[in-house]
């Protein structure tokens, strides 16, 4: 089953875009042409996130997602509740005080 969540990636400004979480994986999609080609359709298998923090920011909550890779991708996610509850899901207790 998927969700859906309007997102967007904070990573040299605030890029619009959402998150459709799969069976296997997150990914965040953009129709934006000035978005890298690598950040436009990023695919983030659960196996591959180390762990994640939240934060509000202003007044926005902020998802950060560390990768085994040594990436660290962060996210405004606007259902933040649903959001937390699917990391906690499918990759357990790993969320960073």
């Amino acid at each position: 089953m998927r969700k859906y969540y309007i997102a967007s990636i904070c990573r040299g400004g605030v890029l619009g875009g959402g998150i459709i979480a799969g069976d296997e994986s997150i990914t965040y999609k953009t129709g934006k042409v000035t978005v890298p080609a690598k950040l436009r359709n990023l695919e983030m298998k659960y196996g591959d996130i180390l762990s994640y923090s939240e934060k509000w920011v202003l007044c926005f909550p902020v998802f950060s997602l560390s990768m085994s890779d040594g990436e660290k991708y962060s996210f405004m996610v606007f259902a933040q509740k649903s959001f937390r509850e699917l990391l906690d899901e499918k990759i357990g207790s790993k969320r960073e005080k």
